[in-house]
């Protein structure tokens, strides 16, 4: 059995357009989201404990989270569905009933304050016991981004490949079988330790492609006809995903690279992501024009591991004092972004950090939408925003004739708030 699991591990691995290579590994937005889906839960909590939440999905936090975790696209397509409030059925019955609020609001606050993993089994056994009618362990893909090393992320392609590999018939929507599947994925990832991750994210994502027939387990001779056909849309499907991804990846790096160069341009230090020291824009090595090494900063190491996340940084000259951060947006969630430049306003008030949103000229609506939620709006948070076409089009301009990042301001957009 270990050779057979083995011989699919290696397959998923090579294959460039599995769930491996195109979310698991070197993917710098599935890095960011934890941290962001961290703090969405927290507010999720607060919001209940303050009366706050709301009695339907839409516009609560618990929106922003799935939002989150939905955009990070394959395994977890679809993983706000189960959560959206379905009101001839009372379903999930977490809105009305403030019994169930409140208690979900407590199973939430304690996955983030447990570690040990008996501890967290225990909670999911008590909410169980609850009935809460339409919770079930759709939740568990929001417990993966809080524990990534315990829980797997659970949906209905990862049930169907957790049941051709192991010949089952484990079914959607029981905390009981979601629990047992958790044992047997626990114990096989265990036995592929040096073939996949501790996070469990990698053996979940092995499951979604055989579960969606990407990756195949010997039995392909066994499908009809129309299973075949459905085999073959899948992956037509998933090869038009990677390639709009690796545009918009392209997109991506050359927005960053134009605001490394402009800052450079205008006399700032400037830095990008952690991950992304080593890109590179038309020849340009983004470490050419960078700084070596993040400054020191006096923050705790969580506030320090977010703000190296972000896209861009501009500090001033020979200085640790931050001038502008940046947040270049593709398909990923918008609010993650404005998240952690909301971190890095709250960390560094004393900086007077100018902070920007450059985004696709499609999304200027959602920008808009989300600039004006009540956690950035009431807290009188300023935050620019830059049009792709806008950057792309002034970056010489600038360069050559601006002399401070008030240049910016000239191609900006921003919300006024009364």
């Amino acid at each position: 059995m270990n050779d057979y699991l083995k011989s699919i591990a290696a397959n998923y691995k090579t294959d460039k357009e599995s769930v491996y290579n195109t979310w698991f590994v070197n993917n710098e937005e599935r890095l960011k989201a934890f941290r962001s889906i961290r703090r969405g839960v927290q507010q999720v909590v607060k919001d209940i404990k303050e009366k706050k939440f709301g009695c339907d999905f839409k516009g609560t936090s618990l929106e922003f989270v799935l939002t989150c975790i939905t955009e990070q696209k394959q395994v977890f397509e679809g993983a706000s569905h189960p959560f959206y409030w379905k009101p001839k059925l009372r379903i999930p019955d977490i809105y009305e009933n403030e019994a169930n609020k409140n208690a979900f609001g407590q199973f939430l606050e304690n996955c983030l304050s447990l570690t040990k993993e008996e501890q967290l089994i225990k909670e999911i056994i008590k909410l169980d016991q609850l009935k809460i009618k339409g919770l079930g362990p759709a939740v568990a893909s929001i417990i993966y981004f809080i524990h990534p090393t315990i829980f797997p992320p659970c949906n209905t392609a990862i049930v169907n490949g957790f049941n051709i590999l192991f010949k089952d018939k484990k079914k959607l929507g029981s905390w009981e079988e979601y629990l047992k599947m958790r044992e047997v994925i626990i114990k096989t990832n265990q036995n592929l330790k040096n073939d996949l991750s501790t996070d469990l994210g990698a053996i979940a994502g092995l499951l979604f492609d055989i579960g969606v027939r990407k990756i195949m387990t010997g039995d392909e001779h066994l499908l009809s006809a129309d299973e075949r056909i459905k085999v073959e849309k899948q992956i037509e499907k998933r090869h038009k995903e990677v390639s709009e991804e690796k545009q918009e990846e392209n997109l991506h790096t050359e927005m960053q690279y134009h605001l490394l160069k402009i800052g450079k341009a205008l006399g700032y230090d400037v830095i990008s992501a952690n991950n992304d020291r080593s890109k590179k824009f038309s020849g340009n090595n983004f470490s050419f024009i960078s700084l070596q090494a993040f400054p020191s900063l006096d923050v705790d190491k969580d506030t320090l591991n977010t703000i190296s996340l972000v896209d861009v940084i501009w500090f001033e000259k020979n200085s640790n004092k931050i001038a502008g951060a940046f947040e270049v947006e593709k398909s990923t969630s918008i609010y993650s972004g404005i998240l952690r430049l909301t971190d890095l306003h709250y960390s560094f008030k004393d900086h007077e950090a100018s902070l920007y949103l450059i985004i696709p000229d499609s999304r200027e609506k959602e920008v808009i939408m989300q600039l004006n939620r009540p956690a950035i709006k009431n807290n009188n948070i300023h935050i620019h925003y830059i049009l792709f076409s806008e950057l792309r089009n002034n970056c010489d301009a600038m360069c050559k004739f601006g002399d401070s990042k008030d240049i910016l301001r000239k191609i900006a957009k921003s919300i006024e708030y009364a």
